[in-house]
């Protein structure tokens, strides 16, 4: 379903309703989609370190490029 921001505004709790039900709504400016309303997400537990093993890093990740210095240094 798209409505546009004035149908939005005053027929949230309806649109609210609809959502938490499921149902997809996107809210339009002049007729072009601008935004989705979508139920909240409860956000899980942060966990530090897991994604331990997972990611890599190059051992030259902390040195700049001499000719990227250059380019940054020159006028």
């Amino acid at each position: 379903m798209q409505v546009n921001i004035h149908e939005a505004k005053t027929q949230l709790s309806k649109l609210a309703e609809l959502v938490c039900k499921g149902e997809r709504v996107v809210i339009a400016k002049a007729g072009k989609p601008c935004m989705d309303l979508v139920p909240h997400r409860e956000g899980g537990e942060r966990k530090p370190g897991r994604l331990k093993g997972a990611i890599e890093m190059a051992e030259d990740f902390d040195r700049t490029p001499d000719e990227v210095v250059r380019a940054f240094e020159d006028d």
